[in-house]
């Protein structure tokens, strides 16, 4: 497949995205060889998940330390406590709807859309694209982005899983920033885009075969470099520019890494016996 007949490929060429491309499997890889993860990879993969929705909801505004998150039951109460129950629960579903993402990624986002939004049964908002008058109840702080309307963010949803059941000789750090920067920009959803983004990202980490053991949390990676980075660097996937778009993929990458970091002191922790 030509790069001129798969856009996806196209960013891989970009300046600097070879180095990022490169950089996050090498730390993938050394990860995955970890002594550890021969007996130990779903106790890894458990932690991961739990660190993975921390990271997702203190980028939503729920900053919990992780042994609050680790010992709090009460995620059904309104505020950052049900923020931080959508992150949870996103990150236990992403991993079952990976077969449907590969026919229907366009199902997957009403599903998780509708998972983010636990308790508010009843509103017919939940589970689809927003309509035309439909705010969003998710500001994104920092950020001067506009809001597409109802009309743009369908024709572009549309194109973005087309473009991804097409299938492309991308590395699947790119495919995953794209479908990342898309879900933010657009926001196509009344409430939970953010959670709902780095959710369908990690769906295609994983799916991709890059970190099929889901033990890579970018969204760790994410909040440690902090919500002000994340949107300046969402800004320039939103300007459509090259330059704009090889900082996100780029800043995406650093994501993965700082995951992989986490993840690797985990299992240093399992090894010495304590976690």
């Amino acid at each position: 497949m030509s790069t001129s007949a798969d856009p996806l490929a196209a960013l891989a060429a970009l300046p600097g995205v070879t180095e990022s491309v490169n950089a996050v499997r090498t730390a993938v890889d050394r990860v995955y060889g970890h002594r550890v993860m021969r007996r130990r990879s779903n106790e890894v993969t458990s932690e991961a998940a739990l660190r993975g929705a921390r990271g997702s909801a203190a980028l939503a505004g729920a900053d919990w330390a992780l042994e609050e998150v680790r010992r709090r039951t009460d995620f059904g109460v309104e505020g950052e406590p049900r923020t931080v129950g959508a992150a949870l629960r996103l990150t236990a579903e992403a991993g079952q709807l990976l077969s449907i993402w590969r026919q229907s990624p366009l199902r997957v986002l009403a599903r998780l859309h509708l998972v983010a939004a636990g308790g508010a049964e009843g509103d017919e908002r939940v589970g689809r694209p927003r309509q035309s008058g439909e705010p969003v109840d998710e500001p994104l702080i920092g950020s001067d982005l506009p809001l597409p309307d109802a009309d743009e963010v369908a024709g572009r949803l549309e194109g973005l899983a087309q473009l991804l059941l097409a299938g492309s000789e991308a590395p699947a750090l790119v495919t995953a920033a794209v479908v990342h920067g898309e879900l933010l920009a657009l926001r196509p959803f009344v409430s939970r885009n953010g959670l709902v983004a780095r959710a369908a990202e990690r769906i295609v980490l994983v799916g991709s075969g890059l970190d099929p053991k889901s033990i890579c949390p970018a969204e760790v990676g994410y909040a440690e470099l902090g919500a002000g980075p994340y949107m300046a660097a969402l800004e320039g996937y939103a300007s459509g520019t090259p330059e704009g778009m090889a900082v996100w993929i780029a800043h995406c990458g650093r994501a993965v890494e700082l995951g992989v970091r986490e993840s690797t002191a985990v299992c240093e922790a399992l090894q010495r016996g304590a976690a």
